[in-house]
C-alpha cells in the first residue's frame, strides 16, 4: 500500500513536471479575472446598499401644482420675438373620489397603461431600461412606465428627462406604492393625469369629451378616454382624421386588454366595437387669431420629436419657429384685404431647397374655428396640377416646344374636353398652354404621355400619394385630386428648386430651461428631378405671367415669377401657387356653406372668381412686402431637353374628333376665365392628411423611352385665327411645321361603356 501511495505521489510529481509552467502574461490574466471578479462583488455590494440609503432619505415631496408648472414659449425665427405661449390658460382640475369613477372605466385604464398595476410594487423594469437607453442615446420616448410613475412624474416632479429624475422617480414610486394603498394611488392617478383639451383629471376630461359626470361615462366613453392619454394630441379626433383613425386603433387595444384580462365580455366587445359619439373640441389655450394655427401646428411637430403633451405644454420648452414676423404679418394683411366675406384660405410660403415655412395663414380666428386651412382643410386642386404633366413631359425627353391641339370642343378616349370661354388655340406648345390654361391640349398631352406618369410626376414633387381623387384617369392633368394647400407649396418649391424636394416644416430650433432637450431642424433634400428638366418646367411656367397668361398682373412685381392659377369646377376652389428662386407661395380658397360644402365664388356683380383674381391679388401684396429685403434673382435659362429631337406636332386621332362645330369667338377674353375641374370639390372640412402614414414619393425617375416613331404626315388643319390668341413666344431654333396623328402610335380605343357625346367628365374649361 506504501509502494502504491508512493508510485501514485511519482506519477503525479511527473505529471506536474511535464506541464508547462505559466507564464508571466497567464498568472496575470488570472489575477486579473479574480481581483475583477472581487471588485464586481465589491460594487454590486456598496451599489446595493447606496441604493438602501437612497432609498430611506427619500421623501414623498410636496405635489407641484399646475400653477408652478412652467410654460412653453414660441418665438418668430429671430429666436427673440415671442409669437404664442403653449399654456393651457383654460386648465380644470376637479378632483373626485374613486367610488366616483365606474368600475369599468378604472379597468379601461388599467387595460390601457398598467394591466398588472394591483400586482406591481410600482415600478417596470424593462420601461426602467428603454427609459435608460432614450436618455443615453437621445432616441424618442417610449412608454413603459407603471400607474404609479407616470403618477409620480406628473404631480410630484418635472418634466425632464435625465437619468437623476428618472432614478428619483423610481425610488419615490417604490415608497408611494409600499406606504399608499393601491386604491389611493389610481384615485390620485385619474385625478393629475392630463387628457387634452385642457382637461387634468378624469371628471374635466368627461366634461371635456362628453359633457358629462363621470359617474355617468359608459365602458365605450371610459376606453375612449384610457386611450387618449396616451399622447392626447395624436389621438383627439377634433384634430383630425389621423388621430380619429389613430384613436380607432387604440381604442380597439383597450377593449382587447379588458377582454384578455376578464374586465370585458367578447360579446360586450364586440358590441362597443365603434367610437361612441365625442363632444366637438373647444379652443385650448393657443393664441387666438391666425397665430393658434401656427401653434397647433408647432405642438404636432413636436410630438413627433418624441416630446408627451405634458412635456410640451409644462416642460419649459423654447422653441424657435421659421415664421418670420414680417413675412406672416404680410400673409395675415394680404388676406385680410382680399378675402371677401365668408370665405376662407390658407396660404404656405416656404423656402425652396429647405422647407421652411416662413408663413402660414391657416384661417381668420383659431378660437372660433380650429380647421387649419392651410394644412388640414383639402381643394380641389384644378389647375394647379397642369405644370405637372409638364413635368412627366419633360422628364420623358419632350421639349417644351412640342405643340399638341388646342382646339375644342374635343371628344379624347371618350372624355368631352372644352376650354374655357369656347375658345380654340389651335396648336399650341406647352409653355403656351400653361400660360393660357388650355384644357384640351393639357388632356392631349395627358394622353400622349400617359396619365400615370403624370400622377407620379405630382407625387415626386410632393403631394402625398394618399391625396384623395388622385388617380391615373386621362382627366388627372385638370385636377381632380384634392391637396391640402402645405402639399401644393411643397409641390411648386421642388419645381423651384430645380428638383430638390423637401419636407415643409416650421420648427428651427428647441431648447428647455431644464436644459435636458435640445432639437435643432435638419432639412434632407431628396433629388426628385433632374434640374435641366425643372428647367425647362419653370421656363414654361414663367408664361402664366407674361402678356396673354392668366396671372399678367403680376408682372408688376418686376422679378421674375412663374406660377399657375386654378379654377375648380363651378368656381368652388381658387388657387395661385408660384415662386422666385427663394421662395415657394401656394393660396387656396374656398367658401363653406353651414355643413362645410363648398359653393360657388362670385364676386359682388355675381361673376365667378377664378385663381387669376383675388389668390393672384394675395400673392401679388404677399410677395411685395416678402421680398423686399431679397435680391431679383433669375431663373436658370431654359435648357431646350428635348429640342435637338423635337418631336412632331401631337394631334388627337380623327375618330375621336368631335363632329359638332367648333366655336371660334373674334375676340379672346379680356380678363382670366375659369377654369373647372374635371369634378365638384369634396367638402372642405376634411381634416388633415395623415403625413406620418402617408407613403414617402418617391424619386426613382423613369429613364426617357426611346422614339421609333414614323415620318410627319402632312397636315391638313387650317392655320390658327390669328385675331383671338395672343402671338407665339419667339425663339431662335426652328419650329416644327408638320403634324401627325397620335404622335405616331396606335389609337388608343375609347372607354367601351361610355357614351360617345355627352360623357362631360371634365368639365369647361379652366385658365388656371
Amino acid at each position: 500500500m506504501e509502494q502504491l501511495s508512493q508510485s501514485t505521489r511519482a506519477t503525479k510529481t511527473s505529471r506536474r513536471a511535464q506541464r508547462p509552467k505559466r507564464t508571466g502574461w497567464r498568472r496575470a490574466l488570472v489575477g486579473t479575472l479574480k481581483w475583477g471578479s472581487l471588485t464586481a462583488l465589491v460594487l454590486v455590494v456598496l451599489g446595493a446598499i447606496g441604493v438602501f440609503v437612497a432609498y430611506q432619505r427619500t421623501t414623498i415631496p410636496a405635489p407641484n401644482e399646475l400653477a408652478d408648472k412652467q410654460v412653453s414659449i414660441v418665438y418668430y425665427a429671430d429666436g427673440k420675438t415671442e409669437l404664442d405661449r403653449i399654456a393651457p390658460d383654460n386648465a380644470n382640475r376637479e378632483s373626485v373620489p374613486l367610488s366616483k369613477v365606474p368600475k369599468a372605466v378604472q379597468e379601461a385604464h388599467l387595460a390601457a397603461e398598467d394591466r398588472s398595476f394591483y400586482e406591481n410594487n410600482g415600478i417596470s423594469v424593462g420601461g426602467i431600461l428603454r427609459a435608460v437607453k432614450t436618455s443615453i442615446t437621445g432616441e424618442a420616448q417610449v412608454g413603459g412606465s407603471t400607474i404609479t410613475q407616470q403618477y409620480v412624474k406628473n404631480y410630484f416632479l418635472s418634466q425632464d428627462r435625465t437619468i437623476s429624475r428618472k432614478a428619483r422617480e423610481i425610488l419615490i414610486a417604490v415608497k408611494i406604492d409600499s406606504q399608499y394603498s393601491k386604491d389611493q394611488i389610481l384615485e390620485d392617478y385619474l385625478n393629475t393625469i392630463y387628457y387634452g383639451r385642457g382637461a387634468y383629471g378624469i371628471q374635466s376630461a368627461a366634461k371635456a369629451y362628453f359633457n358629462k359626470d363621470v359617474s355617468q361615462l359608459t365602458v365605450p366613453e371610459g376606453a375612449v378616454l384610457a386611450s387618449v392619454i396616451n399622447a392626447p394630441s395624436l389621438f383627439d379626433p377634433a384634430l383630425g382624421e389621423a388621430q380619429k383613425e389613430n384613436l380607432q386603433r387604440r381604442y380597439a387595444y383597450v377593449l382587447d386588454g379588458m377582454v384578455t384580462e376578464g374586465w370585458l365580455s367578447a360579446a360586450d366587445r364586440a358590441k362597443d366595437a365603434n367610437l361612441p359619439k365625442i363632444a366637438a373640441a373647444k379652443a385650448n389655450g393657443f393664441g387666438s387669431g391666425t397665430t393658434g394655427y401656427i401653434t397647433a401646428v408647432v405642438t404636432n411637430e413636436l410630438t413627433r420629436t418624441g416630446l408627451t403633451d405634458a412635456e410640451i405644454e409644462r416642460g419649459g420648452l423654447r422653441i424657435t419657429t421659421t415664421i418670420q414676423k414680417t413675412s406672416q404679418d404680410a400673409a395675415v394683411e394680404a388676406m385680410k384685404d382680399n378675402l371677401p366675406e365668408k370665405v376662407t384660405g390658407g396660404l404656405v410660403a416656404m423656402k425652396p431647397g429647405d422647407g421652411a415655412v416662413v408663413a402660414m395663414y391657416g384661417g381668420a380666428d383659431y378660437r372660433k374655428s380650429q380647421l387649419n386651412t392651410a394644412t388640414q382643410a383639402i381643394l380641389q386642386g384644378a389647375s394647379n396640377f397642369k405644370p405637372f404633366a409638364v413635368l412627366a413631359a419633360v422628364r420623358d425627353g419632350v421639349s417644351t416646344k412640342t405643340r399638341f391641339d388646342g382646339d375644342q370642343p374635343q371628344e379624347i378616349d371618350g372624355t368631352r374636353i372644352v376650354n374655357f370661354g369656347g375658345i380654340s388655340y389651335g396648336m399650341v406648345d406647352m409653355r403656351r398652354m400653361i400660360g393660357r390654361s388650355i384644357n384640351t391640349a393639357f388632356v392631349n398631352l395627358n394622353n400622349d404621355i400617359g396619365p400615370a406618369k403624370t400622377r407620379q410626376a405630382a407625387i415626386d414633387a410632393g403631394i402625398p400619394g394618399n391625396t384623395k381623387g388622385l388617380d391615373d384617369s386621362l382627366t388627372n392633368v385638370l385636377g381632380s385630386a384634392s391637396p391640402h394647400v402645405v402639399d401644393m407649396a411643397t409641390a411648386y418649391s421642388t419645381i423651384a428648386s430645380q428638383g430638390l424636394r423637401t419636407k415643409a416644416y416650421v420648427i428651427k430650433k428647441v431648447t428647455s430651461t431644464t436644459d435636458d432637450f435640445q432639437y435643432d431642424a435638419k432639412p434632407e433634400p431628396v433629388r426628385a428631378f433632374d434640374a435641366d428638366v425643372t428647367a425647362d418646367v419653370t421656363n414654361a411656367m414663367t408664361y402664366t405671367v407674361r402678356t396673354g397668361g392668366t396671372a399678367t398682373k403680376l408682372q408688376r412685381l418686376d422679378r421674375p415669377i412663374a406660377g399657375k392659377t386654378g379654377t375648380s369646377s363651378a368656381s368652388k376652389s381658387i388657387w395661385f401657387s408660384g415662386f422666385v428662386p427663394q421662395l415657394a407661395v401656394s393660396i387656396g380658397m374656398y367658401k363653406p356653406d353651414a355643413n362645410g360644402n363648398a359653393l360657388t365664388l362670385t364676386d359682388s356683380e355675381d361673376t365667378n372668381l377664378t385663381g387669376g383674381t383675388i389668390p393672384a391679388d394675395v400673392f401679388y401684396d404677399f410677395m411685395q412686402v416678402a421680398l423686399e429685403n431679397l435680391p431679383v434673382e433669375q431663373f436658370p435659362d431654359r435648357v431646350g431637353v428635348g429640342d435637338n429631337d423635337l418631336r412632331p406636332v401631337y394631334t388627337p386621332p380623327a375618330t375621336q374628333r368631335p363632329t359638332f362645330t367648333q366655336q371660334q369667338p373674334t375676340n379672346g377674353p379680356s380678363t382670366p376665365g375659369a377654369e373647372p375641374s374635371p369634378s365638384s370639390p369634396e367638402q372642405t372640412t376634411s381634416t388633415p392628411e395623415p403625413s406620418t402614414t402617408a407613403p414617402e414619393p418617391t424619386t426613382t425617375q423613369p429613364p426617357a423611352p426611346t422614339s421609333t416613331r414614323p415620318p410627319q404626315p402632312t397636315s391638313t388643319r387650317p392655320p390658327e385665327p390669328t385675331s383671338t390668341r395672343p402671338p407665339q413666344p419667339t425663339s431662335t431654333r426652328p419650329q416644327p411645321t408638320t403634324t401627325r396623328t397620335n404622335g405616331g402610335r396606335p389609337t388608343k380605343p375609347a372607354n367601351p361603356g361610355a357614351p360617345t357625346s355627352d360623357r362631360v367628365t371634365a368639365a369647361p374649361a379652366t385658365t388656371g
